[in-house]
């Protein structure tokens, strides 16, 4: 397993991380075999967040015991305010069982609302780092999914780390992540297999792992097997071959003209359509064996797939040319709106 220093966070990492999401689809018992793999293989990061619903409480069970110590934890928080904050991170350390966080991030912030309640003075990003002090946290972070909030994130000092979508497909940040790298900002690649649209699992950590300024890649993996591949793949830090590199290409041109990066530039909709979440949630209901998470995820956004009216507003927006109607008319589908 190669090991990388987590930014100014000194915290040293392996390359391939856990991601928690896919804890959803089995159980305590399971988690607790999962953990013991991971510790097997070396892999010592381990993501979760407060709105994988069992994920953290799994977890903490599975840590349990001695396990906690092989482990750097991370998990994250959709709430803004400061007391909103304060609670979450108190019902993280009740869930996973421990007396600190290594790692506790801000999650999926996006909007200028947001920002400005986040990083106020009476903002999430204030009870967090009142959680350092405490001891309670170790290290602040924060995730997003476009690069204009990533790069936003980055003129704040306070962030150690960042997490993005990283993997073959989706290299738009690229550049900035060089910049983080620059600043001492720890780089955590979600996302790595393109939310289950890549298959090859080995080349897509390969990919990810030869970029320098990436820290570490968090595969979400529910099974032993996908824990010893991805491991397998993690253990080589030689460039890429010209079969991979040709594999990379020809994975490109498949996902080309029909995957949604999340850049966010089809933004703003005409009728109010969060259309990167939509992809999103439509994503974790066909990909990734989370229907029910996916559905009720999806039924929480103001404007659902259905409302669109056809005006094409968004697809002249869209770098990567894609059909975002046809898509939505998909989405609507997929989630029962329409026949």
């Amino acid at each position: 397993m190669q090991y990388r220093i987590l930014g100014k966070t000194g915290l040293r990492v392996s390359a391939v991380g856990f991601g928690g999401i896919p804890i959803q689809r089995i159980d305590a018992a399971g988690t607790r075999a999962l953990m013991e793999r991971l510790a097997e293989k070396g892999v010592n990061f381990i993501d979760t967040a407060r709105g994988y619903t069992v994920s953290e409480s799994y977890l903490g069970e599975a840590l349990s015991g001695g396990l906690r110590g092989r482990f750097i934890l991370a998990t994250k928080s959709m709430s803004r305010d400061y007391e909103g904050m304060a609670r979450d991170i108190e019902t993280s350390l009740a869930n996973l069982k421990t007396d600190f966080i290594d790692l506790y991030q801000l999650h999926n912030i996006k909007s200028d609302a947001d920002f400005e309640l986040a990083f106020s003075e009476h903002g999430a990003m204030a009870a967090i780092l009142d959680a350092v002090k405490a001891g309670k946290v170790r290290h602040f972070g924060a995730t997003a999914h476009s690069v204009r909030s990533l790069e936003r994130l980055l003129t704040y000092p306070q962030v150690e780390t960042i997490m993005l979508p990283y993997n073959i497909v989706e290299t738009q940040g690229e550049a900035l992540m060089a910049r983080a790298a620059e600043q001492g900002v720890g780089v955590i690649a979600m996302k790595p297999m393109a939310g289950g649209n890549i298959t090859d699992g080995a080349l897509a950590i390969r990919f990810i792992l030869q970029n320098p300024n990436c820290t570490v890649a968090i595969p979400g993996m529910a099974a032993l097997k996908e824990i010893d591949e991805n491991t397998a793949a993690a253990e080589s830090a030689a460039p890429l071959t010209p079969d991979e590199q040709a594999a990379c290409d020809a994975v490109r041109a498949e996902l080309s003209g029909n995957f949604c990066r999340r850049c966010g530039y089809c933004a703003p909709c005409t009728v109010g359509i969060d259309i990167p979440s939509t992809f999103t949630m439509e994503s974790y209901v066909k990909r990734y064996g989370l229907a029910e998470w996916g559905r009720q995820r999806y039924l929480s956004l103001p404007a659902k797939a259905s409302a669109c009216i056809s005006c094409g507003k968004c697809e002249t927006r869209c770098p990567y040319e894609l059909p975002i109607r046809e898509k939505l008319r998909e989405a609507a589908r997929t989630f029962g709106e329409i026949e």
